[in-house]
């Protein structure tokens, strides 16, 4: 695994300054220990009018599984020979990018004691990468770098030289020029997107990358054109880790454009005193709010409709009157995230015979969901194309017919009351739709009179008198008299 950084000079302004930069010697060949093999930083040509800084990382693959423990690509059980025999010694990747971070840690934070005023002087940079692979081809790693004052060549490596009929592999050989940025600058460019065009890590990733991405992107990835496909793929496609990172973009891209702080713009909570009770989020609310309706309807056997990554199924767990909790998602993504959270394996034989879960959609009938008290559809259809809530009303409602249904799902017209939600913007990217009172009040008692339901209506969160809760939730009761008459 290969990078180089080239710059030119003069004797004014030396190309040597390089060294300086980087805190690495070029006239030693240095070798750095990671968790993952050996990088060795060394100077193929130094002198006043040209200057190359190459990064070699040997990858140890043994190290690689190890460590991995299964998880990721380095670790990935799919192939006992795969994980031993892959591209991960050779192609830049996010093994690549981690020792970019810790082998020039100082030149990414542009820190440099000896020559301070370096590290903000543009200056010309040519960075060389012979193998990147590039999901996307060629055409996506010209979108991710050009924005940011690079000229960008991306050479497609054939998959065969001796057979060229068989096309181009997924790789390309990379070169990048520009007269414009500064070295801590372009290193932070490469931290981020080398991960994001090999759209693969080799570690889990948690909360904290969160953190990494945003320092890293400061300055460029808030008004990048590509912002949610990098921060999508760098935070590996993880929902509730992007969600968050693209919220704090929001804020960045808002307060720059107002000329302010970003703790100016993000006031929902005055922070007059370090005990100020803080307010409880909407979500904890809204399972609040769930738990509450099912014991006030004596609910044991509960269903979770689209139950995620299984927050609400976590909750319900921890009280023992719900003696059979089953969670239900067409995502299996989901599904293994929310088994992760509630780590089966180290549960008691009783407690983990009170849950399961399964993949299923709400789209199709399924004869496994009947039977139970209760069945929650929380903040789930919304996510449903209008022409598709026909299908998920009968599969429920008509099919499954559990005793007790609850819906929850947002009130639109609570969106003016978020101060940092564009006007006309529903609040996920996801969302087909989001009603008013009167829209989902309709609804429901449509719903409620074709199945032999009663239903009532419950305010979750603070219940504005101008504009309603942000979260309206629905309780379907079935109604003796009306299920006879619908038998």
């Amino acid at each position: 695994m290969f990078l180089t950084i080239s710059t030119t000079g003069s004797a004014e302004r030396p190309a040597t300054d390089l060294g300086f930069l980087l805190h690495k010697h070029p006239g030693k060949a240095q070798a750095f220990s990671t968790s993952y093999g050996t990088a060795h930083v060394l100077y193929p040509e130094a002198d006043a009018e040209r200057c190359t800084a190459a990064l070699l990382l040997e990858v140890d693959a043994v190290a690689l599984v190890r460590r991995g423990k299964g998880k990721g690509r380095g670790g990935a059980p799919d192939a006992a020979l795969a994980q031993y025999v892959n591209d991960r010694p050779y192609a830049a990747s996010s093994l690549l990018a981690v020792a970019l971070s810790g082998v020039f840690s100082s030149a990414m934070r542009g820190v440099c004691a000896a020559r301070p005023e370096l590290p903000g002087q543009p200056r010309p940079l040519r960075v060389e990468v012979p193998a990147l692979p590039a999901r996307g081809g060629a055409g996506l790693v010209g979108r991710l770098f050009e924005p940011l004052g690079w000229t960008v060549t991306a050479e497609p490596v054939a998959l065969d030289a001796e057979f060229p009929e068989w096309g181009d592999s997924r790789y390309v050989r990379l070169v990048l020029e520009a007269d414009t940025l500064t070295l801590a600058e372009a290193l932070r460019h490469l931290y981020v997107l080398l991960p994001v065009l090999d759209d693969a890590k080799h570690y889990w990733v948690s909360s904290d990358e969160v953190d990494k991405l945003l320092r890293a992107g400061e300055g460029w990835l808030p008004a990048h054109p590509e912002q949610k496909l990098i921060t999508s793929r760098y935070l590996s496609r993880r929902w509730s880790l992007t969600r968050q990172a693209m919220e704090r973009l929001e804020l960045v891209r808002l307060a720059e454009a107002d000329d302010s702080d970003v703790e100016e713009i993000d006031n929902a909570v005055a922070e007059e005193t370090d005990t100020e009770e803080k307010p409880t989020p909407l979500a904890v609310r809204r399972r609040e709010a769930i738990l509450t309706a099912l014991r006030a309807h004596g609910a044991a056997r509960v269903l979770d409709l689209g139950c995620g990554q299984g927050q609400l199924v976590q909750a319900l767990l921890k009280d023992p009157s719900f003696t059979e909790i089953v969670g239900v998602d067409v995502s299996m993504r989901a599904l293994t995230i929310a088994s992760r959270r509630l780590k089966p394996a180290r549960m008691g034989e009783r407690q983990a015979a009170r849950v399961q879960l399964f993949q299923g959609s709400l789209a199709y009938t399924d004869k496994r969901l009947k039977g139970y008290d209760a069945a929650v559809l929380s903040e789930v259809i919304e996510h449903l194309d209008p022409p598709r809530l026909p299908a998920l009303e009968y599969a429920v409602f008509g099919s499954a017919r559990p005793r007790t249904v609850l819906v929850t799902t947002p009130n639109v017209e609570y969106n003016v009351r978020w101060e940092t939600l564009p006007a006309g913007h529903v609040r996920h990217g996801d969302h087909r739709f989001e009603w008013t009172r009167e829209e989902f009040r309709a609804w429901a008692h449509a719903v409620a009179e074709r199945h032999g339901y009663d239903v009532e209506f419950v305010p979750v969160g603070p219940d504005d008198p101008e504009v309603g809760p942000p979260t309206q939730m629905a309780v379907f009761t079935a109604g003796t008299a009306k299920e006879a008459k619908a038998a």
